[in-house]
């Protein structure tokens, strides 16, 4: 039985949220995990010169499935919800004549705090500080029309694409000079050398090493790795404006009517997305690392750089129109609570996996193989699912959302809810 979706444009108290974006942002959260799990397991560098750690049919099997399904689509989905976000804040208060850029840039700055001490001081791979960064930028394009969002859309899209295509055609043209060729390989072996090295001396710090020393370790990665840190923003940033787009044309306002939308988005979702994702997740791989430009890099960049966007829009249709049916408003539920909680339930899968990890906790760095890793990211958001509504049902908002809209508003709010709040 279908029964009509609920109104999305209500008061942002706790019991007045927009169930949908919640559900969304709690699913992202699951993905985010299955990602970043190699990552917390071994070297960061991995991600862009990828060695074999497991001769294991389950552990390429789940490398491969990772890359199919969710790597680079989690952050496209959780960039698309900022960018929503940001304009429903802005258009609610415009509904209640309130000046929205003090509060949102100091909102901003509160959220590049957070991210700073969590890159530095927890886990190398943070995405917060980018996002609070780029949404500086985001501000400037508050009253930008909707069909200039899409001509800024694609060609923030081709932008990796582009840089690799010119990166493979200046390799041609050099290595059809005489003895270029040589020094071109030269300089590539002196670069997988110097990435061989830093990934051993990862493995070897995470492991064993103390606070200090992996703190060290840290900010080396962070500095090594922000090129590639940065070559996100364009993709980050055009799902930004994608989320800005959906708000202007009111897409969330009428989910029952939108219906005919979500399902066309869907179909063309699963179209590109599939196919740029196989191209991505197949040509990636040991014999073909992303900082040697090739034609089959090349290739792989152009499917994953539409193909992620492409099925994280899938992801959304698809939980749209499954909550737009009584009985999965119910099964879903359960992933809204982890959504009204993301930022919490993102820094702690991080806490919780270094210390897993590290050589300050368990110490299980580079032991935990692909598959495995995948299955204790499962226990640890099932974990976080129980967590959030146990939470929730005393409180109005998780810990670090707490204290994020209190430095924002420039004064503590209420955490305990009242004795007849709503749950």
């Amino acid at each position: 039985m279908e029964t009509g979706c609920p109104s999305p444009f209500a008061p942002t108290e706790p019991a007045k949220r927009i169930p949908i974006i919640d559900v969304l942002r709690g699913f992202a959260l699951l993905g985010i995990l299955l990602v970043n799990m190699e990552l917390f397991s071994h070297p960061v560098q991995l991600a862009v010169a990828p060695m074999e750690t497991s001769t294991a049919w389950v552990d390429h099997a789940a490398v491969w499935v990772v890359r199919f399904l969710a790597e680079g689509k989690f952050y496209s989905l959780f960039s698309f919800l900022f960018g929503l976000g940001f304009a429903l804040q802005m258009a609610r208060a415009a509904e209640k004549g309130v000046r929205f850029i003090p509060v949102y840039l100091r909102r901003l700055f509160v959220l590049l705090g957070i991210g700073l001490l969590h890159a530095y001081l927890i886990w190398v791979g943070d995405i917060l500080t980018l996002y609070a960064l780029l949404g500086f930028v985001l501000i400037l394009f508050r009253k930008t029309s909707p069909h200039a969002l899409v001509r800024w859309v694609i060609v923030l899209l081709f932008i990796p694409v582009l840089f690799y295509a010119f990166a493979v055609g200046m390799i041609a043209l050099g290595s059809a000079q005489p003895g270029v060729a040589e020094q071109i390989r030269q300089d590539f072996e002196a670069q997988r050398q110097a990435y061989l090295a830093d990934i051993q001396r990862a493995y070897k710090v995470y492991a064993s090493g103390g606070f200090v020393e992996i703190t060290a370790q840290r900010i080396y990665d962070l500095n090594s790795m922000a090129f590639t840190t940065l070559f996100l923003a364009p993709s980050v940033f055009a799902m930004f404006l994608v989320g800005l787009w959906f708000a202007r044309k009111k897409v969330f306002e009428d989910l029952e009517g939108n219906r005919p939308f979500f399902r066309r988005l869907l179909v063309w979702g699963l179209i590109i997305g599939v196919t740029g994702n196989i191209a991505f997740a197949s040509l990636i791989g040991p014999d073909s690392p992303r900082y040697i430009p090739s034609l089959k890099v090349l290739v792989a960049t152009l499917g994953q750089s539409f193909g992620a966007p492409a099925l994280s829009l899938g992801y959304v249709a698809a939980l749209v129109l499954l909550s737009c049916r009584s009985a999965w408003q119910q099964r879903l539920a359960p992933l809204a609570q982890v959504g009204r909680m993301a930022l919490t339930n993102y820094l702690g899968q991080s806490i919780i996996c270094t210390l897993i990890f590290y050589g300050y906790g368990l110490g299980l760095f580079g032991q935990v193989d692909k598959a495995a890793g995948l299955l204790l990211a499962v226990v640890i958001y099932a974990a976080q699912v129980w967590f959030s509504n146990w939470w929730l049902k005393r409180f109005q908002y998780g810990p670090m959302e707490w204290l994020w809209r209190s430095l924002t508003y420039l004064q503590w709010q209420p955490m305990r809810k009242s004795v007849d709040s709503p749950t």
